[in-house]
């Protein structure tokens, strides 16, 4: 999801509160707080050496020790108000991709790409999923079919 339609979704959901559902099953603590927002500019070279470039916003979420057993989540409202406060001091690129980096005691440090939303009662439930890596030089490096290990070495590849 780019950051433009995030924030829109965000607009049109205000009154809601505001879930994220990074596993299966698995929700983000009602006590996580944003942290950080990175307007991240990829500057990079591939396997088959192109170059490559592209933004993406990275939305840092937190879960706080000091508030472990809180019920109540974040309301959309004042998340959006953090991300417009954030828009104020350092603009969005508003077609980057949105990435939210979350991480507890049982889940690794990851960013996440927003994979869907649901509506459920009053909450905006953010569906969150991992991307796995892949070679974008596929075409270079001669391969038509997508193995496990694409560009493993000695692949002829990377």
């Amino acid at each position: 999801m780019k950051t433009q339609e995030f924030l829109s979704l965000l607009e049109k959901h205000k009154e809601k509160a505001l879930l994220f559902q990074y596993a299966e099953n698995l929700i983000v603590g009602a006590n996580y707080h944003i942290t950080e927002v990175k307007h991240i500019t990829i500057d990079s070279v591939d396997c088959g050496a192109q170059k490559n470039s592209w933004k993406e916003t990275i939305i840092q979420l937190w879960e706080s020790p000091d508030e472990l057993g809180k019920t109540e989540f974040m309301s959309v409202f004042k998340a959006l108000s953090i991300l417009k406060k954030v828009g104020k001091i350092k603009q969005y690129v508003f077609d980057a991709e949105v990435k939210i980096e979350y991480s507890n005691a049982m889940f690794h440090t990851a960013q996440l790409y927003i994979n869907d939303y649901e509506i459920k009662s009053n909450n905006l439930i953010i569906k969150l999923a991992v991307a796995k890596t892949d070679c974008k030089a596929k075409e270079i490096c001669g391969i038509t079919e997508v193995p496990e290990n694409i560009c493993a070495p000695n692949s002829g590849c990377c």
